[in-house]
């Protein structure tokens, strides 16, 4: 698709840095270095593989020791994208809400009015201009899943040339009021309609890494870890390299409302107030015991710099442990993050 340029760092054009990305949930090494001999070198010399971050706006910078040279991410969520045709006339009951939602909003920065589409090809744009070195899509793209708003977004990636990686988000697999449970209708709308943008990945769970750096995307978007989920971190955070962590839903930080939240102490039932606008099951009276060891274990690892969320709408930063959580305001905005990852020296 895109032509060679040995320019760019590690002597990789975005033809091959796609291909890290492509077709696979195990990590594709590109750094001249292998992260695991820096990861161990770091260990060695006593220095911690996180190294503080900063922000300026919506600019995030984390800083490492074992990072082989920089990385930049694009992030972004909650774009709701409600493009639709007549092949989903037959989903109108189940659409109507959301399809009215987000027609006209905001931006982010100058405050004229703008909509989904155009802040999604603008935030393409900037990815664009700030190379980076991959778009992470972290769910409700879509308000739902509608297979022309779908069709138009890989259009639109395709047009970019960037690599992406892709986890849904609550509303991308929800058609409110459809009969069924949220795992099964996630698995369901995940097959006929949301499986081009996974591009062979595996959609509950995958990694890539590059430049020292492992990303880690998790499907949270039923507030819920599963068995699998687990074990796929315990494994990645026990290599020691250094990650970084992308899903849907922000993770519980004190003072956070349960909604905000997977993993809050006080998620459940007694607290879903949108069960009934949003034509869904109510939520199970408590988390699981999965749910919350993930939660646990996320941020009691020694190696992990920082995690990104969605969902709330609201740009927020928390610290849990020493992690920087941060949560990216509404793509139907414009917003989005820019994370660098850079490497430094430990003091």
């Amino acid at each position: 698709m895109n032509s060679q340029d040995p320019s760019k760092p590690d002597a990789l054009n975005r033809h091959s840095r796609r291909s890290w990305i492509q077709g696979t949930c195990s990590a594709a090494i590109l750094s001249a270095v292998p992260i695991a001999n820096a990861s161990e070198r770091s260990k060695k010399e006593g220095k911690p593989v996180r190294a503080g971050f900063s922000q300026d706006e919506n600019r995030i910078r984390l800083y490492s020791p074992v990072v082989g040279s920089p990385v930049k991410l694009v992030f972004v969520a909650d774009t709701h994208l409600s493009r639709d045709d007549a092949r989903g006339e037959v989903y109108r009951e189940f659409s109507k809400r959301m399809a009215g939602g987000y027609q006209r909003t905001k931006h982010f920065r100058t405050g004229g009015e703008t909509d989904p589409e155009t802040c999604f090809v603008e935030t393409l744009g900037a990815a664009t201009k700030e190379n980076a070195d991959a778009v992470v899509l972290a769910g409700d793209i879509f308000s739902f899943p509608s297979e022309a708003a779908v069709e138009w977004v890989m259009t639109r990636l395709g047009e970019a040339g960037l690599p992406w990686v892709y986890t849904a988000g609550n509303h991308d697999w929800h058609y409110e009021g459809m009969e069924g449970s949220s795992a099964d209708l996630r698995t369901t709308w995940i097959k006929r309609r949301l499986l081009p943008l996974y591009e062979g990945r595996d959609a509950m769970k995958s990694v890539f890494a590059i430049s020292g750096l492992k990303v880690l995307v998790i499907d949270n978007s039923t507030y819920e870890i599963s068995p699998e989920q687990l074990e796929f971190f315990r494994s990645e955070a026990a290599s020691g390299e250094p990650m970084v962590l992308c899903v849907h839903i922000p993770l519980y930080a004190q003072g956070r409302s349960p909604g905000f939240g997977c993993g809050h102490p006080g998620w459940g039932a007694a607290v879903d107030k949108n069960h009934l606008i949003e034509r869904r099951p109510i939520w199970p009276e408590r988390h699981s015991a999965v749910t919350m060891d993930f939660h646990r274990e996320v941020f009691a690892s020694s190696n992990l710099l920082g995690v990104f969320a969605g969902h709330t709408h609201q740009a927020s930063v928390d610290v849990i442990n020493g992690v920087p959580q941060v949560v990216s305001g509404a793509n139907a905005t414009g917003a989005h993050l820019i994370v660098e990852v850079l490497p430094t020296t430990a003091a």
